[in-house]
């Protein structure tokens, strides 16, 4: 495989990316920023594809028009730009349960929006397009300028995305009973260019389907499946926020070069997100505060007023100068549990970890708060060790901050950690900084003071 610092050459879309370049210098020039890779001939069927790193280009992608090959290279590029296969595994690890048809029917009408004014490429007829897919399942009616402002891909997805579970215990075994052969094998059919070193399972409609999220596959029914996320195309958390990082740059500075012609038209809704990982955050707050801090000790004087006898040139005497203790206090981390919610047992493991890591590395000592409405469990450790992973999350509601937060602040911490859902009345607002810890599905939630930190 070529290095991805260079030009691609010698491939089926070689003469649309000439002609994406020949139009749209710099956002066209997005082109050669991506791997490419041509199918041998009966491997698939596909156009074109990609995985978030290479288009994989089908046979029959050399017999179309050289309009069409432009359309359909810009409308993948597009996609590997905006970071859309990568998104979905990270909405996956999310939510769980991602409809892969879904997923790409919204991306498609978002990347196809981007490139409907431009005259010197063509899209396929059954492309699906934002305002359509807008008026069509949510009866939203607004130009497709507006909309490109305001939707990005994983809002789009979470408002069409309306699938029903089944009820019944019986129902639910029935479906995942029949998931590792009809669900594997309904999301590798949407695959089209199907790639064996790629070879992994992607959860698809398994749950009954809502209205709207039916209207959405009615409209895009005749649309291939032409994302292809997969696992192994994943890197390190921080890896992943330096690569989204240097995507975004990139489209900032094409639809900056090309101005009216650009590619991009208005997508700033959807530009890949920059998102340092929670647990470098997680580190740097908690290290800043619970980092050892000498002490002043009035029983002795500092050095400089050692060195100058206590007096100035003129022989006058210095005003008393306190020395720095050379004990030091042990920090003191605070983490107040709301069992009224819930979170995910994997999630649970990174975030014990990062705080033992943390508390171990400070030599910070560890206060264990847990309750919703009331204080449960009260429970101090040495540093780097905690029960963290034996907390049970009952999920039933009804968390009153107030009571958690004054059993914290009888331990006088030097920083508090609230892991929550953020619903609940804080009415004592402690002195000392606090982070509350939310999952990705309560990011909006508002904190009432302090800092809010998006677990995910």
């Amino acid at each position: 495989m070529m290095s991805t610092d260079e030009p691609r050459s010698g491939h089926r879309g070689t003469r649309a990316i000439q002609r994406l370049v020949e139009f749209a210098p710099s956002t066209g020039g997005l082109a050669l920023w991506v791997q490419h890779a041509d199918r041998a001939p009966g491997e698939d069927t596909a156009l074109v594809a990609t995985d978030g790193l290479t288009l994989y280009y089908g046979a029959a992608f050399s017999t179309l028009p050289l309009a069409e090959q432009a359309g359909l290279v810009a409308h993948e590029v597009l996609h590997i730009a905006l970071r859309h296969p990568q998104r979905f595994l990270e909405l996956q690890r999310l939510v769980g349960d991602v409809d892969l048809k879904l997923f790409n029917i919204c991306a498609d009408a978002i990347v196809n929006s981007a490139l409907s004014h431009l005259t010197w490429l063509a899209l396929p007829r059954e492309s699906v397009f934002l305002d359509r897919l807008l008026a069509t399942t949510l009866g939203i009616h607004e130009a497709v300028e507006k909309s490109l402002l305001e939707w990005d891909v994983e809002r789009l997805y979470r408002a069409l995305d309306d699938r029903r579970a089944a009820a019944a215990a019986g129902q639910k075994g029935e479906r995942g009973r029949q998931g590792g052969a009809s669900g594997e094998k309904g999301a590798l059919r949407g695959r089209s260019a199907p790639n064996p070193a790629q070879d992994t399972k992607v959860p698809t409609a398994a749950v009954g389907a809502g209205e709207k999220s039916e209207r959405a596959r009615a409209l895009g029914a005749a649309s291939a499946v032409d994302l292809l996320p997969a696992a192994d195309t994943e890197r390190a958390p921080q890896a992943e926020a330096d690569e989204a990082l240097l995507w975004t740059e990139r489209i900032e500075r094409g639809h900056a070069g090309d101005g009216a012609h650009s590619m991009l038209r208005g997508l700033l809704a959807d530009l890949p997100r920059v998102q340092t990982p929670w647990e470098q955050v997680l580190r740097t707050q908690l290290a800043h505060r619970l980092s050892h801090r000498p002490g002043l000790s009035w029983s002795r004087p500092s050095r400089s007023y050692i060195a100058n006898q206590g007096r100035t040139r003129g022989g006058r005497r210095l005003p008393w100068e306190p020395g720095l203790s050379s004990s030091r206090p042990v920090a003191r981390l605070v983490v107040v549990v709301d069992v009224s919610g819930s979170i995910d047992d994997a999630l649970l493991e990174r975030f014990a970890n990062e705080i033992e890591a943390i508390t171990r590395r400070l030599e910070a000592g560890l206060v264990l708060v847990i309750g919703d409405d009331r204080v449960q469990k009260v429970s101090a450790f040495e540093p780097g060790v905690s029960d963290l992973r034996e907390i049970e999350f009952n999920g039933r509601g009804g968390t009153d901050f107030t009571p958690l937060l004054e059993e914290a602040d009888r331990h006088r911490p030097d920083v508090g950690v609230v892991l929550t859902d953020l619903d609940g009345p804080a009415h004592f607002q402690p002195r000392w900084p606090v982070i509350w810890a939310v999952t990705e599905a309560h990011s909006r939630a508002v904190q009432p003071f302090g800092r809010k930190l998006t677990l995910s």
